[in-house]
């Protein structure tokens, strides 16, 4: 496939897991790669060997070390990008990992390493993409191909009760990608967000280990590769009209995630009392039970 030639990608946490796959899958479709990992060692070794497996099938690829989180790193990734390839077309915001714990053990170090890599690592690299492709639509007076797609998780439907950091910042990531969207959509660029089931290094290192194991045979449904071509799928052409979507991909399945929808609505006469609330909320939820197992609220009964 070439549909994606002369187009330039940017990935962050491209080295290992599903950022890798996603850089393999956009070169395969033709896209020149930017690969965009932390500079520890182990990282670099991936990102090369990353980088390696591309060219190896003709690809083009480059490797461009820094913090996903850090201003200077990203407007330097972003330079980088555009010096080597002459532009800027899609960006996958991918790098990310984990320091679980429950609410009342958390440390304020461990709640905010991991917003800043999430979150804040997702809007540095938007904010230098939006400006970018808003001021190349401005200069040209037209509008530009520019693809961002972001990375987020369940874990922000259900409230991990284990991940109170990374479930704050993965709701963050949608919230900032759906005002992305609205924002960009008139300069040609389109956002949408996807929350992966996959086998990768933070899936497999905690309580989620056992259910992410690789099956002794059949169809391995949370092979990384699952994920790819859908992140291929919303970089090309053909998904321009897809904008402002949240995506559940795994597997052999694809699931649109709908947006919050109000529910019942109870109204008064007047300014509500605690009297007044109580004799018309308590009887509605006496046949429900607090949520602790995600948004479906079920009868006790």
């Amino acid at each position: 496939m070439s549909e994606l030639s002369g187009k330039v990608a940017i990935v962050t946490g491209a080295g290992r897991g599903l950022g890798r796959v996603e850089a393999i899958q956009l070169a395969r479709q033709g896209a020149r790669v930017v690969i965009n990992e932390i500079g520890l060692p182990a990282a670099r070794e991936a990102a090369e060997s990353a980088r390696e497996e591309i060219r190896a099938f003709g690809g083009e690829a480059i490797t461009v070390y820094g913090d996903c989180a850090d201003w200077n790193d990203s407007e330097a990734l972003f330079k980088t990008a555009i010096e080597t390839f002459g532009d800027v077309n899609i960006v996958v915001n991918n790098a990310g990992f984990c320091r679980d714990k429950m609410l009342f053990s958390m440390t304020e170090e461990e709640f905010d390493s991991v917003v800043r890599v999430h979150l804040k690592g997702h809007f540095v690299n938007m904010r230098h993409a939006a400006a970018y492709w808003r001021e190349k639509a401005k200069t040209t007076g037209g509008t530009v191909y520019g693809r961002l797609i972001s990375t987020s998780s369940e874990a922000f439907l259900f409230g991990s009760v284990g991940q109170p950091n990374y479930a704050a910042a993965k709701a963050g990531i949608v919230a900032m990608t759906m005002g992305a969207a609205q924002a960009l959509i008139k300069y040609g660029v389109t956002a949408n967000v996807i929350m992966p089931r996959a086998r990768t290094d933070m899936t497999m290192g905690g309580g989620t280990a056992a259910m992410f194991q690789k099956p002794e045979e059949g169809f391995d449904h949370f092979d990384p590769v699952n994920v790819g071509p859908f992140v291929g799928y919303l970089a090309s052409p053909r998904a321009q009209r897809i904008s402002g979507y949240v995506f559940v991909v795994w597997g052999k399945q694809v699931t649109i995630i709908e947006g919050p929808k109000f529910g019942k609505v109870f109204e008064n006469d007047d300014r509500w009392t605690v009297d007044q609330l109580d004799a018309t909320l308590s009887p509605h939820f006496e046949t429900l039970r607090p949520i602790v197992d995600g948004f479906t609220v079920v009868p006790t009964a």
